[in-house]
Order: C-alpha cells, then structure tokens, then sequence
C-alpha cells in the first residue's frame, strides 16, 4: 500500500512538469500571410490574399507529432489586387462573407514526413468541413528577438478543391477546382504564468 500511495504521489508531482514540457505559441497576425492561387481559364494563376490569420500552435519540443494546431483566417477582407474581382469574391458567388466572414482550421493528426511534418486537420469554409493535409515546413528552432521574446516561425501548403466547400461559381473552364494554400506563419511564445 505504500509503494503504491508513493508511485501515486510520485505520478502527481510529475505532471506539472509533463503537461509544462510542450510550449504553446500564439500565430503573430503582423507577421503572417495566408495566400492562395487559382487558375483563371487555365493559361494564368491568380493570386489572393486572406486578412489576419490568427490562432495558437502548442510544440511538443520532445515529440512533435503531440503537437497542435487550432488557427483562424479573416477571409472577409480577401485582396487579389483588384477591387472588383475581391468584392465578387466576398459575395454569395464565393465566400458569402457577411454569413461565413472566417474560416477556420484545427489539427486532429500531427506525422512527420522527412524534414517537415504532415498536419491532418478540419478546415472550415462557408459552413463547410472537411479534413484536409498541410505540408508544414518547420517549425524553425527558436529564436529571441530583439525584445527578448522567443519567436518560431513555420509554412504550411495544401491543395484543396473549392467546390467540396460550397464555392462553386463559374463554369469549370473559368476557374480550376483546385485551389493551392501557403500560409507563412510567425510564432511568438507565451510567456510562463507569473509565479505566486
């Protein structure tokens, strides 16, 4: 009975440090882009860009596959460079913005694949989830800025294809299906809790 009230007592002073040992960032809007490109009649790729990309990444240091994500896209203020074409976007034709004005990604699977990692997660558009993979290159080792914050940084691509999340507009001839994501992204870490 005592060795299992001390393997107990062992046990609890352990976790602390366990659930301490993965490090939780906070995506850095400032300093992130969320782009993707389609192909326009299929002879030229348009390129676009989402608002502020916001959300958290936890880091297990000692196993990154435990690692995870959860992270949010402003997608009513999308910009492809042409004022027009980035007011069609947002309207029902596309991304229904007064309705749907985020979409939204949250991991359910972290591997690692050769240098960077594969991360398996529920994209949400208009509505809409579906699982989808990113391709992660990194995350980058640590750094400290030059106000002594410590900062990763990671680039996540994936392929998706629009018409599985409801934006269907256009003859398939206008606009390719398949539409490619890169999100750059920078990290900053929270700091630890004050001590009492």
């Amino acid at each position: 009975m005592k060795k299992l009230v001390a393997a107990l007592a062992l046990s609890l002073t352990l976790a602390p440090a366990l659930a301490a040992a993965a490090d939780t960032f906070k995506i850095e809007g400032s300093h992130t882009q969320s782009a993707f490109a389609v192909k326009h009649l299929m002879i030229s790729t348009v390129r676009g860009e989402f608002g502020k990309t916001e959300g958290t990444v936890v880091i297990d240091p000692a196993d990154l596959t435990r690692s995870t994500v959860e992270a949010t896209i402003d997608v009513a203020a999308v910009n492809t460079r042409d004022a027009k074409r980035d007011e069609h976007l947002r309207g029902p034709d596309f991304f229904e913005v007064a309705k749907f004005p985020k979409m939204t990604f949250k991991s359910t699977k972290v591997e690692k694949a050769g240098e960077g990692l594969k991360v398996t997660g529920d994209l949400t558009i208009k509505g809409v989830t579906k699982s989808v993979v990113l391709d992660v290159a990194g995350p980058t080792a640590e750094i400290k800025d030059p106000w002594g914050n410590t900062r990763r940084g990671l680039s996540a691509t994936a392929k998706i294809n629009r018409k599985d999340f409801g934006v269907s507009y256009g003859p398939d001839a206008a606009i390719s299906d398949e539409v490619a994501i890169t999100i750059d992204a920078e990290l900053l870490k929270d700091a630890p809790p004050a001590a009492k």
